[in-house]
């Protein structure tokens, strides 16, 4: 068990998830506040995907500016992360033509899929590590090892560290397989993503697995999606990790109640207080994660 642990709160993500909760921040204000207010709350690692206003998924870059701006600028003290996830999504078409791709189809080049990270330079960014039947439709979120390799190499370079999201074994295994090839610098950081129809599943069991393959000297975070969230902030602590939160994987902050990220943040402290263990400050997460901070 972690005597010490970090937490991170995603404070809007991509899903379908704006028309399920009024509050749901997605303007850039509406996302860099709560990402402010989820530190205020105690979080050290604020994850950011960003939103047209109608609270649609995208990924422009003056949105993530604006955001990223706001925050750097509010004397908050949060390591931000920003996600790559956006642009590998590939509808496969259901007619006979199964390379007539659906509307949902939303294909980028790698070097793309990162720009936001190089041109604003968080300490950290996610990187999805496989391809996956994300959800239960016709879309798969395409991940090949070769624009992975790519993305890893020009991450180092930046010197903005890949945060290694596992939604399944595969995925783990594969992130394991870049920090052997060179391409992660010390400690290599991991998130276990569980719960997401179709990869793991939210299970002790599942989030063994996932550990038992990382590097040894990783530090890695975890989350369950949904009702499991709370308890796998208990689960994560335990095992070792650190915990994730927020409205990217949970809007609810008990049954019938709708949650802010805050809210959620104060929760899991609350958790991870009883079990005995203390909560990290943003300096102390970029001292133990080795972050490079730029601004």
């Amino acid at each position: 068990m972690n005597n010490k642990v970090f937490i991170s709160c995603a404070v809007t993500g991509s899903g379908d998830t704006a028309s399920k909760h009024p509050d749901l921040p997605k303007t850039p204000d509406q996302i860099a506040t709560a990402a402010i207010e989820a530190a205020k709350a105690g979080a050290a690692i604020a994850h950011i995907h960003v939103r047209e206003d109608d609270g649609t998924p995208s990924r422009r870059l003056e949105l993530y500016k604006e955001v990223v701006d706001k925050i750097r600028s509010s004397g908050t003290d949060v390591v931000l992360n920003l996600t790559t996830g956006m642009g590998g999504d590939l509808d496969i078409g259901q007619g006979e033509n199964p390379l007539e791709f659906g509307p949902m189809t939303d294909m980028a080049n790698v070097m793309e899929r990162i720009a936001n990270a190089e041109q604003f330079l968080p300490e950290i960014c996610t990187l999805d590590c496989g391809t996956l039947n994300f959800g239960d439709s016709s879309v798969i979120t395409v991940n090949t090892p070769n624009d992975l390799r790519k993305a890893a190499k020009r991450l180092k370079e930046i010197k903005v560290k890949p945060e290694i999201e596992a939604f399944d074994l595969g995925n783990m295994w594969f992130g394991a397989q870049l920090y052997k090839e060179g391409l992660l610098d010390d400690p290599p950081m991991f998130q276990m993503c569980l719960g997401i129809p179709w990869g793991a599943p939210a299970t002790p069991l599942a989030m063994q697995a996932m550990k038992d393959i990382m590097p040894e000297n990783a530090v890695w975070s975890g989350f369950a999606i949904s009702r499991n969230e709370m308890p796998f902030v208990a689960q994560t602590a335990i095992m070792g990790g650190n915990p994730r939160v927020g409205l990217e994987d949970n809007l609810y902050l008990e049954k019938g109640k709708l949650a802010t990220n805050a809210q959620l943040v104060e929760k899991a402290i609350r958790i991870v207080s009883d079990l005995g263990i203390s909560i990290m400050t943003p300096s102390e997460t970029r001292e133990k994660l080795k972050l490079t901070k730029h601004y």
